[in-house]
């Protein structure tokens, strides 16, 4: 019976968007960003310093708790106070849970820059931080919960199993609420040898009350299980009570509840009702059970009839469906596919999750079609495209031409799937069949900061708030590569078309098919390729492909200075221009007078203090010596306050023209220019 049921991966191998969670932020670890509660200010950080403060000590406080979870309330004075709430896993030790909550304080202002209500979800620990008390409700409203199910389904027995998975989820919620002071439990289900056995979780923040937690769990499975039918595996996560269940084992620790039949009994005798209309059971002992050795609970075939039965007539039967857009091709395939164009085809085996069928792609574009598409670089076009469950996405197909599509899809795949933050674009999946190489990232509204910041008609959209806003979105993406990602990258591509920019303008880094990991303690590179577009280049790379963590900051230097004057640096290699926008700002500031460069779009409504505090900023980025350029996480600093002093700018470096004896090109170095290829 088990061969038939063709089980495949674990639930945590690939997992699929379920609920109310953004397509964009499936990657682990599962944030959620509250953008509607409101935003703290770029410049005042006594919201982040607050964060900081709890930091310090929330999660030793947590994980030195018997139950695994602390809360503070208030931290700071108004308008910048925060609450916060943290709990680990109940079969985590107390290291583990340190470690995660710890990591977890990194990650999570970084994941959601500027919002003062955020969750993440890690598979040991939660973490949540708000503006208001992260005191419990009531549950009568609906929570906003993460959902995943695994792409890997049950193709026979499949109403037996979904059955199990409603006994189990509700027998396990039903324990966590009741039997634990700790609001934990762990389940079990092995009713025979020919059925598979399956594993659960259930966990409520031990401070709300049984009737709290059951309310709470309730609803969630509710929502959710109906949804996962037939699957081998899912979960819901809220930040007051989760559940999750698989084929394969998850948890550390004996099973505090176990589904097991007697001697000759048939899952087939239990009753198997739709479960998108079960509901934890009342009794929190049904008939039958008896303890086990453990001191869980053992439930006989009639109280597994009675746990399915009794919560079908209960009232919650919220159900939240969504179809499942990827169709999971086999590893073996993928590897076959990614053969074609590398030997190394291992090297996409850990992101087959991500794989997204190419009749998907030629639907959602319509194949692909020139209306839908929305720009053309080096490697190939990009087109917008909408999944069948509405969802917008864009698609990156890398020309067929193109010798260097490949290293660039390598590289695109191994980095953007490990990073995650608010500033940087979203990878959704990857196509690699039929010859296509597809990649395909969250649409993002308002396309490219070029397209608006140079168009003398589109760039009145970019008052000075907005401008300000991506100047420091921009520097806080760029301080999570440098400074506090899992990876210290060097993106060796930034310019304004690759700046994204979402219905709110809130910046977005885009393209990573250049970028390069660097070791923790190394401080540079050097390359014979030199690839990157002219004006944005630092010079140290132009000349002698010497790159580090600096050559962004010159290229952010440059963007800063783009943002504030509306003109784009047309200093170019080949270009016949006597002056480029770098020359041009700093006779204007040893002047005085450089406020008259500022973009007459903005018809004189910006801050002068802050427009001067940006150009002083980005002179100092473009400033020829690497080592007197600031570091991103200073640049953050110095943009969101006044106190910080700023040292005075030295002339920045230029180089001369083509056809110069001083051409500052290194003799045999190879030069592109992403710019001209498209």
């Amino acid at each position: 019976m088990a061969s038939h049921l063709a089980l495949s991966v674990a639930v945590a191998a690939a997992v699929a968007l379920l609920l109310v969670l953004p397509r964009a932020a499936v990657s682990y670890p599962w944030g959620k960003c509250n953008d509607t509660a409101g935003e703290f200010p770029a410049r005042r950080n006594s919201y982040l310093a607050n964060i900081n403060l709890i930091a310090a000590t929330l999660p030793r406080n947590a994980s030195a708790s018997p139950d695994m979870f602390a809360t503070v309330e208030g931290v700071g004075a108004a308008p910048d106070q925060v609450s916060a709430l943290a709990l680990c896993r109940g079969d985590a030790n107390a290291s583990t849970c340190l470690g995660c909550l710890t990591q977890a304080f990194l990650d999570l202002p970084n994941a959601c820059a500027y919002d003062k209500v955020a969750t993440i979800f890690y598979d040991s620990c939660l973490l949540t931080y708000s503006n208001a008390t992260i005191a419990a409700g009531d549950f009568s409203e609906k929570i906003p919960a993460y959902g995943f199910y695994s792409n890997a389904n049950v193709t026979t027995e499949q109403a037996r199993f979904n059955g199990l998975v409603a006994a189990l989820v509700n027998a396990t919620a039903d324990y966590a609420a009741r039997n634990s002071t700790r609001r934990y439990a762990s389940g079990e289900a092995d009713l025979n040898q020919e059925f598979p056995r399956v594993y659960s979780w259930a966990q409520c923040t031990p401070d709300l009350t049984p009737a709290m937690c059951r309310r709470c769990l309730a609803q969630i499975i509710g929502r959710g299980i109906g949804s996962f039918e037939n699957r081998v595996g899912g979960f819901v996560r809220a930040v007051r009570c989760s559940f999750q269940y698989s084929t394969t084992p998850f948890l550390d620790g004996p099973m505090l509840v176990r589904l097991q039949g007697t001697s000759g009994a048939s899952p087939a005798q239990a009753p198997s009702p739709s479960p998108a209309a079960v509901v934890p059971a009342v009794n929190p002992t049904p008939p039958g059970a008896t303890p086990t050795p453990e001191g869980g609970r053992k439930y006989s075939v009639p109280g597994l009839v009675l746990i399915i039965l009794l919560p079908t007539i209960a009232a919650i039967n919220v159900v939240v469906g969504l179809c499942f857009w990827r169709k999971r091709r086999p590893v073996t395939e993928a590897k076959r596919t990614y053969a074609n164009y590398s030997t190394e085809a291992e090297d996409i085996e850990n992101l087959d999750s991500m794989l997204i069928d190419i009749s998907t792609l030629r639907s959602a574009t319509s194949d692909f079609a020139e209306s839908n598409k929305l720009g053309e670089g080096g490697f190939g076009a990009v087109y917008k495209g909408v999944l069948p469950d509405g969802y917008e996405i864009a698609v990156k197909r890398l020309s067929k031409r193109s010798t260097q599509g490949v290293e660039e899809l390598k590289n695109e795949l191994d980095l953007v799937a490990k990073l995650k933050h608010k500033n940087l674009v979203s990878l959704v999946g990857v196509c690699l069949e039929q010859q296509e190489r597809l990649l395909v990232y969250e649409f993002v509204p308002n396309r490219s900061l070029d397209l608006i910041l140079f168009d003398t008609e589109k760039s009145e959209q970019l008052d000075w708030e907005k401008r300000y806003k991506i100047i420091n979105g921009i520097a806080r993406g760029l301080q999570y590569l440098h400074e506090d990602s899992q990876l210290k990258v060097v993106h060796r591509d930034l310019k304004a078309s690759n700046i994204l920019l979402d219905a709110n303008m809130n910046p977005k880094i885009s393209d990573f098919g250049l970028a390069r990991i660097f070791g923790r303690d190394q401080t540079h590179a050097v390359t014979k390729n030199v690839i990157g577009t002219y004006g944005y280049m630092a010079p140290e790379y132009l000349t002698r492909g010497n790159y580090s963590v600096k050559s962004d900051v010159f290229s952010f230097g440059v963007m800063v200075l783009e943002i504030v004057t509306g003109r784009k640096n047309n200093h170019s290699y080949n270009s016949q221009q006597s002056e480029d926008l770098l020359t041009m700002i700093w006779e204007q500031w040893v002047a005085g007078t450089v406020l008259e460069m500022v973009d007459p779009s903005m018809n004189s409504f910006f801050s002068e203090r802050d427009v001067m505090r940006c150009i002083h900023i980005g002179l100092l980025c473009v400033q020829g010596d690497p080592a007197e350029r600031p570091v991103m996480s200073s640049v953050v600093l110095m943009l969101g306050t006044d106190t910080v002093e700023h040292h005075a700018p030295a002339k920045p470096t230029f180089f001369a023209r083509k056809g110069s004896d001083e051409s500052g090109v290194a003799s045999g170095m190879s030069i592109v220019s992403l710019e001209e290829q498209s």
